[in-house]
């Protein structure tokens, strides 16, 4: 059905990837949490209290996609350690608790880990969700990170683009045979295990990764980008669209600080934090989708209110204008 539609048609691989489908899809937008699951306002990192149950909490009520952040240390400077737990064994967690819900991540900052690590940690997770992940990436925005791990800072988008061809050379081909300019050599004589449940893992580019627009369409299936001013929207749309392949669809969503307001008739407050009563932003997120906006992450840190009580909100009034979508393959997922 999404053959004709002008924003173009997921690539075949990925039309029916559980997660890649549920949070992406040409002409709808879908709405997903950046972890944690709780608000904190007035302290760097969250206590992390309920968030199993919160998790089960946004699985069961629909929502799209959990996205986890890769801050490996506290700087005082940045001021804010996300999740506080480690994306990829924090996945491997979520795996064993949530049953529908897409998990991404937000992103790893690539050019600090070994990609062949990642590729297994990421082939793993994936299988762990029976295909729910969503491999977001990542070169990070704390630079006094990058001396701890003996990086250099000033490379970190060449070795982004280095690390992301060698993930993939490993999990899409077997016994493959590359070349890296950063990392290793693989010569055709090792096989990576396990593969992921699909063809080929989703990945996404967190923020522009030190890439240009074109690079990011060409290479990768998607973008999610933070965004100070999400009133901008049509104007980076129309970059976007520029770069992209015709007939390709590619997302376009954006992750953004999120204060929901009790008076439901609160208008949309300018600046940094998306703050409002819920239906200024229905009406924003219907103007968006209708812009071609796919995805929205909504992080809780600003929050004024309890967590909790916004997400029952949001899924009372908003998800159900917005509900998250599921290949066609998936014909058994509410039998359960």
């Amino acid at each position: 059905m999404t053959q004709n539609h002008p924003q173009g048609a997921l690539p075949s691989e990925l039309a029916q990837h559980p997660g890649y489908a549920r949070v992406f899809q040409p002409g709808h937008l879908t709405f997903g949490f950046i972890a944690p699951l709780e608000s904190y306002p007035d302290s760097p990192g969250p206590t992390l209290a309920d968030h199993a149950e919160m998790a089960q909490k946004v699985d069961a009520a629909g929502f799209a996609a959990l996205w986890l952040r890769d801050v490996p240390f506290y700087d005082p400077y940045f001021g804010d350690v996300g999740q506080v737990l480690d994306p990829l064994v924090y996945a491997g967690f979520l795996a064993a608790i949530t049953r529908r819900i897409a998990i991404g991540t937000a992103g790893i900052v690539l050019p600090l880990r070994d990609p062949l690590i990642v590729a297994k940690q990421a082939a793993t997770i994936d299988q762990l969700l029976g295909g729910r992940f969503l491999l977001g990436l990542a070169t990070g925005d704390r630079p006094v990170e990058y001396p701890a791990f003996g990086v250099d800072f000033d490379n970190r988008a060449e070795r982004f683009r280095d690390a992301l061809e060698m993930i993939r050379a490993a999990t899409e081909r077997a016994w493959p045979v590359h070349a890296s300019r950063f990392y290793g050599r693989l010569d055709g004589g090792l096989d990576l295990v396990p593969k992921p449940a699909a063809p080929r893992l989703p990945s996404i580019v967190i923020g522009h990764a030190g890439q240009t627009l074109e690079w990011t369409a060409r290479n990768t299936d998607g973008i999610i980008s933070y965004i100070a001013d999400p009133l901008r929207i049509p104007q980076i749309l129309a970059q976007w669209r520029a770069v992209s392949e015709p007939g390709v669809f590619k997302p376009y969503g954006y992750g953004t600080l999120f204060d929901l307001d009790r008076d439901p008739n609160m208008p949309i407050q300018p600046g940094r934090v998306l703050r409002g009563g819920r239906n200024a932003l229905r009406e924003l997120w219907l103007r968006q989708q209708e812009q071609g906006v796919s995805h929205v992450g909504l992080h809780f840190k600003p929050q004024r209110r309890p967590a909790r009580e916004v997400i029952d909100e949001l899924g009372e009034y908003l998800l159900p204008v917005f509900p998250s979508l599921k290949p066609q393959q998936d014909s058994s997922e509410d039998q359960s």
